[in-house]
């Protein structure tokens, strides 16, 4: 047995969502917040046997995409004098981790 931990920005959690409970999943949502820009993530808790891990993965990817985006990045010239201009950065997609789990129980 096995226990996924996939982030998944929050433009895309509807449909991860949708598409894992469709697939017969059962899936835990937390609202999470990322470290980098601050965004809105979801983490999904999702346990699963261990020869149905990569079908998890594979609708997690089909389901979040990357994109590019800018934002602000703050640059110094010199003492005392900063400037602001936009960097673009890639967002999305999913970052997935699998656990073992030694023992499930469903009360």
């Amino acid at each position: 047995m096995k226990l996924i931990f996939a982030i998944v920005g929050s433009e895309d959690s509807g449909k991860v969502s949708s598409a894992l409970t469709k697939a017969g999943f059962s899936v835990t949502k937390l609202a999470t917040t990322g470290g980098f820009l601050m965004s809105g993530n979801t983490t999904f808790l999702i346990g699963t046997d261990d020869d149905k891990v990569d079908d998890v993965i594979a609708v997690i990817g089909k389901h979040s995409k990357k994109r590019t985006q800018m934002v602000p990045a703050s640059s110094s010239y010199g003492v005392g004098l900063y400037s602001s201009f936009p960097v673009e950065v890639t967002i999305g997609g999913a970052t997935i981790f699998v656990t073992n789990i030694e023992r499930f129980e469903k009360l």
